[in-house]
């Protein structure tokens, strides 16, 4: 299921020296590295603040001095390691040309390429399983956000009839499942796909459009030569000397 040396890297963090002269944002970055680490690998309730603070190299004092509790840690990890914030203003921009490729392939590209690392996906799992009260904290604040935004997307290009019709959030979640799917199976079962991010990305983004996009209408030359026989009959006989009216 995991590989060794992915649980390896999840547990591994190298701590700040004590002696060191380290800043207060370093030392709170710190923290949240070890503890999204051992949350990763140990859960929720199987880490003690005092593993966080042995593995951050620092004391259980300062953890609580910047985290009273650890729900209030688990927050700070989902608002460091989240990318839905900084995704949704990007994708705005796009989202008001209207240019369709452009904004589903800026998700796929955040999600494929940039996404939270094994850790941060690890997490999201154990939460689900062990405390789901957290991993509804995460839907709400983030998640939740993400998919109001793409299905409210997909419904205007819906009435715009770019898109055929159907249910919006269904959709959403339809290429957002596609994505995480994805990275889940090449980065946390190890079964990556021997092709490009670029090339992942623009197949899982065309498969989603075309299937999204009403039928194609007829070619452009044949719809010229249909509106010339409606507008003049005389203009449509054939080589056979036979109008191709009917």
């Amino acid at each position: 299921m995991f590989s060794s040396n992915s649980i390896a890297a999840v547990t591994t963090i190298k701590p700040l020296s004590r002696s060191a002269r380290v800043s207060a944002s370093q030392r709170k970055a710190s923290i949240i590295a070890a503890a999204t680490r051992l949350f990763a690998s140990k859960g929720f309730y199987g880490t003690k603040t005092r593993e966080i603070a042995e593995c951050a190299g620092v004391s259980e004092a300062l953890i609580f001095k910047h985290f009273p509790t650890k729900r209030d840690l688990y927050k700070a990890i989902l608002a460091a390691q989240s990318p839905v914030p900084g995704l949704l203003a990007e994708v705005r921009a796009l989202a008001d040309r209207r240019d369709d490729v452009a904004v589903l392939t800026h998700i796929a590209q955040t999600i494929v390429t940039k996404a939270p690392d094994l850790a941060f996906m690890r997490l999201m799992l154990f939460s689900a399983l062990e405390e789901p009260e957290l991993s509804t904290m995460f839907f709400r604040q983030h998640v939740r956000l993400f998919y109001d935004f793409l299905s409210s997307y997909i419904h205007q290009r819906i009435r715009e009839k770019a898109f055929v019709r159907v249910d919006p959030l269904l959709a959403a979640r339809a290429f957002m499942g596609m994505l995480i799917y994805h990275r889940m199976l090449s980065h946390l079962f190890q079964m990556p796909v021997a092709r490009t991010p670029r090339s992942i990305v623009r197949t899982l983004v065309r498969i989603f459009v075309e299937g999204l996009r009403p039928p194609r209408r007829r070619s452009t030359v044949r719809s010229r030569r249909a509106q010339r026989t409606r507008r003049d009959p005389v203009r449509s006989v054939t080589s056979t000397g036979h109008s191709s009216r009917r």
